[in-house]
């Protein structure tokens, strides 16, 4: 008898630690569906996240999405290279379809203290002050149409994170990050295309 309890017990303690979410996948057109999910994982809760890009202080685009999350995946970063701007928003909760609503709009950020070179032109010599989450210096590289794109600026640590640096190398792209004061190197690079930044970290935080 005690062995069947224990059974029992095993085959319906994961059933009794995970909740029922929301889920919603944008598509094409930047909207979507939700739809009832059960979160395969015991510890996951019921998310909701926002992700804002702005360029030269307008919003671009935004996309929202719903799914299971766990507890680190539930936080505020952003992406910084002064003319564009990226801004990750996200809400979780621990109740069955408590992610009902979308993850809140960023709160307008200010001024930490945080400052790292940026590209204006040609030029990687000029000051960005880094705002709100945005703890580190950051340096990308993309190459295209065969030509190789750098961009500087300040980013959060999510941002850094080894599993984000792992997939921009999938898209093409080189990331490296440092804490310091203008530890992002100010050597003069070619012109960059800041706005490719946007789908790149669409791709990262979405995957």
């Amino acid at each position: 008898m005690h062995l069947l309890t224990l059974i029992f017990g095993f085959v319906l303690l994961p059933k009794a630690h995970t909740l029922t979410c929301y889920e919603c996948v944008p598509g094409h057109s930047g909207t979507c569906q939700n739809k009832a999910i059960e979160c395969p994982l015991s510890g996951q809760q019921c998310g909701a996240l926002r992700l804002t890009s702005y360029a030269g202080g307008s919003k671009l685009a935004e996309v929202n999405s719903k799914s299971c999350a766990l507890a680190p995946e539930c936080v505020e970063a952003s992406i910084n290279f002064g003319i564009s701007k990226t801004v990750i928003n996200s809400k979780c909760c621990n109740s069955d379809f408590c992610n009902d609503q979308p993850a809140p709009v960023p709160s307008k950020s200010i001024a930490n203290g945080k400052k790292c070179f940026q590209c204006k032109g040609k030029d990687c010599t000029a000051t960005l002050n880094c705002e709100g989450t945005e703890d580190h210096c950051i340096s990308t590289k993309v190459t295209a149409g065969g030509e190789s794109i750098t961009m500087k600026g300040c980013a959060s640590k999510l941002v850094c994170a080894p599993e984000a640096t792992a997939m921009s190398k999938t898209f093409g792209a080189e990331l490296s990050c440092c804490q310091g004061n203008y530890c992002n190197s100010a050597s003069s690079t070619s012109a960059g295309l800041l706005l490719l930044v946007a789908p790149l970290v669409s791709l990262v935080v979405l995957s």
